[in-house]
């Protein structure tokens, strides 16, 4: 009778597996079946959570560019737009950075779209 994966192969594979599976609850971190389903789950989540926190920063500094905005009486859509035709090329990031830590600073880069979109009128 043939034996599949039998001995060492079977020993390394499985103490692989429980080695991702530390820090688990309960048998998840104990025992093959569980802990293979709750490591294949975690590895399958932290592929989606990678994209998904790119979306979730995002999210956030167009937040603080638009409450920094409204505070500077301009819209977000009306602030980016005049950037966009001023042809300042800050991205989101470093955008909300300034509008979190330099307030001034963020009012003069309002002014700026702000004077880009009155010629863009005119």
């Amino acid at each position: 009778m043939r034996v599949k994966s039998a001995g060492a192969q079977r020993r390394q594979r499985r103490k692989r597996v429980l080695a991702k599976a530390k820090g688990f609850r309960g048998r998840r971190k104990n025992t093959i079946r569980r802990g293979a389903e709750a490591v294949e789950r975690a590895l399958k989540n932290a592929t989606i959570h990678r994209k998904q926190r790119k979306r979730d920063f995002r999210k956030l500094w167009i937040a603080r560019i638009n409450a920094a905005a409204r505070l500077n009486d301009i819209s977000y859509s009306r602030l980016m737009a005049g950037l966009k035709r001023g042809g300042v090329e800050i991205d989101r990031k470093i955008l909300a950075e300034i509008a979190w830590y330099d307030p001034q600073g963020f009012t003069a880069i309002v002014d700026v779209a702000r004077g880009a979109e009155t010629k863009a009128a005119n």
